[in-house]
């Protein structure tokens, strides 16, 4: 995606123009990073926020599950409808996507990732983006992702990466110190690392694609803490956010997904 992500902005609270303007030079991944951690960011200071229930106990209807907020990767961008339905006997969250970009996300609290490092969930791709390739910029789109936000040492980053948090904070925003995603690509091989086009701090792990894998859902199962260790490095900080992510803004196409639960759970 060209603007992608962004640390949630107040779930559902429309940008600042100011913190807009601020975080506009620092590319759009960053924007796109601002949006969505100031949404996380503002949950999480509201104590009265509901922890996110598993898609399969919310109730089918536009109503979003508890505790899970749409939130925008990029001011004026349109949002991707995520909807509770019933398949296969199972409620699961179905996506639907036409030139639009905006992540279903939850806050991190209730996760701690040195207890239970292993996630697994389910999804199903209805058909691959035309042009989709999450290596160039205008054309970083995927039906289907599953994203994770970090907390860690800001000091330790380039004095590039610093300067952008430190402006994104003055426009009352604060960036992630790092983005793990698991991703669906048209034909990036399955265990391959891509780094976002705009910044290293996104990192997206390809965990199926190709035509085989349409249609039908597949089931998987990560140490979400060994796979960000082995990328970047370094042990994971504090996860401050994770959600489902389908778009399809870069390619002007359309894109449609359905998900299941998310779950955490001790290593295997």
């Amino acid at each position: 995606m060209h603007r992608t992500v962004s640390p949630l902005r107040s779930l559902v609270l429309p940008a600042r123009p100011r913190s807009h303007r601020l975080c506009s030079p620092l590319g759009p991944w960053a924007v796109a990073l601002c949006l969505i951690a100031g949404g996380l960011a503002t949950a999480t200071a509201n104590a009265a926020d509901p922890v996110a229930i598993p898609f399969s106990k919310a109730s089918p209807g536009n109503a979003l599950p508890s505790g899970w907020q749409n939130l925008p990767v990029v001011k004026g961008k349109k949002f991707t409808t995520y909807t509770v339905v019933t398949d296969d006997g199972r409620n699961v969250v179905e996506a639907n996507s036409v030139d639009s970009a905006s992540a279903l996300m939850a806050k991190g609290d209730d996760v701690d990732l040195s207890a239970t490092p292993n996630v697994t969930w389910r999804w199903k791709v209805d058909k691959a983006i035309p042009g989709a390739d999450n290596r160039v910029s205008d054309k970083e789109d995927a039906p289907a992702r599953l994203v994770f936000f970090f907390d860690g040492d800001k000091s330790s980053l380039s004095f590039g990466d610093r300067a952008a948090i430190t402006l994104a904070k003055a426009g009352g925003e604060d960036l992630p110190y790092a983005t793990l995603m698991y991703i669906w690509s048209n034909d990036a091989a399955p265990g391959g690392v891509i780094q976002n086009p705009h910044t290293d701090r996104v990192q997206m792990l390809v965990v199926a694609g190709g035509d085989a894998s349409l249609g039908k859902w597949q089931t998987f199962s990560r140490n979400v803490a060994a796979d960000y260790e082995r990328i970047y490095k370094e042990k994971p900080g504090k996860l401050l956010g994770y959600g489902i992510f389908t778009d399809s803004d870069n390619t002007h196409a359309s894109s449609h997904a359905w998900y299941g639960d998310v779950r955490f759970g001790a290593a295997k």
